[in-house]
């Protein structure tokens, strides 16, 4: 299966759906329907309001929902891996990656806030590694605040991304404080609407425009299956980080940046993983696209033939397992 997926082979998109499918296909048979978090702000209430009136509280619509997302999120990020030249050559183990990583935690497979912000900072992740060619960057930082706000109006401790802003004008950029101040003034232009409507709206008050942020350690996971998830997903990060700071010589100075970046990116997913923590795990799936642009990284560095086979078959088997017969 590496091996396939190690080559750009148009066919590869279809045999990603058919991974996808089977190990995802779970979620169709025990459906979930969503429900409200403390953390979930306005427009994601909003949202899913208009899905339960929509979906009429049909459980299986909102897996069909989540695939989808989950399928094109892969798709998306595998094109954006290619187009960046993240590999010496084109591949699909990003994709395959993603599908992976999204499946080691079975709350990561329900319809969710960070599952749809996910689907936001993907193409903000793109526009953030255009950054260190960009002839017109006042415009596309700017655009990149704008979104990075947005999110923060699905889920309240998103509100962290600021920093990534920052962290890729930092890592792709010169300093400039104009650019700083454009994408601050991006990020707050969200809020300016959010505040005019609920001043119309007679809602306004400080409760609804302050967020009340907390800082708290994640507990102990209560159950085995998300122990040795978690283990699967960090053993591969590690020797993906290894080989990539291997390798940090052969590539160019734009793809070293966005190795760079894509730690940032995990560094801030964990940031939002302390904010306001409640006893799930579906806000960890922020930290899935650089997880799994490591795990790629273990796939397609590695030497050996047996090691990145064992562990993709282990984790496959893993995910098999605590799906179907767990």
């Amino acid at each position: 299966m590496i091996g396939t997926f190690k080559q750009k082979n148009p066919g590869n998109a279809f045999v990603l759906l058919v991974y996808a499918l089977v190990l995802k296909f779970s979620i169709f048979i025990h459906p979930v329907i969503p429900s409200l978090h403390t953390e979930d702000n306005y427009l994601y209430r909003i949202i899913l309001n208009f899905l339960g009136s929509f979906f009429n509280a049909v459980p299986i619509a909102y897996s069909i929902l989540t695939f989808l997302l989950l399928f094109t999120q892969a798709t998306l990020f595998n094109r954006i891996c290619n187009y960046q030249k993240l590999f010496p050559k084109a591949n699909f183990l990003p994709g395959m990656s993603y599908i992976l990583v999204t499946s080691l935690l079975p709350s990561w497979n329900y319809f969710s806030a960070p599952l749809l912000i996910n689907s936001v900072m993907i193409w903000v992740f793109y526009k953030m590694t255009s950054l260190y060619n960009s002839s017109k960057s006042d415009a596309a930082i700017f655009n990149i605040g704008v979104m990075t706000g947005i999110v923060t109006l699905l889920y309240l401790p998103a509100m962290a991304f600021i920093l990534l802003v920052f962290f890729a004008l930092l890592t792709m950029r010169a300093f400039r404080i104009r650019e700083w101040l454009m994408g601050l003034l991006g990020f707050t232009t969200p809020y300016y609407f959010l505040f005019i409507i609920l001043y119309l709206t007679n809602q306004w008050s400080w409760k609804n425009v302050v967020p009340q942020i907390l800082f708290r350690l994640p507990g102990i996971p209560s159950s085995i299956w998300i122990t040795c998830g978690i283990f699967l997903l960090v053993v591969p990060f590690m020797i993906g980080g290894y080989f990539v700071q291997a390798n940090l010589n052969k590539m160019l100075i734009q793809v070293r940046k966005i190795w760079s970046l894509l730690l940032l990116f995990l560094l801030v997913g964990v940031i939002i993983i302390l904010i306001n923590h409640v006893n799930f795990y579906e806000n960890w799936i922020l930290t899935a696209v650089p997880f799994a642009a490591f795990h790629a990284a273990a796939y397609y560095y590695s030497t050996d033939k047996i090691l990145p086979q064992v562990m993709h078959w282990l984790t496959f088997a893993f995910i098999l397992w605590m799906n179907y017969l767990a």
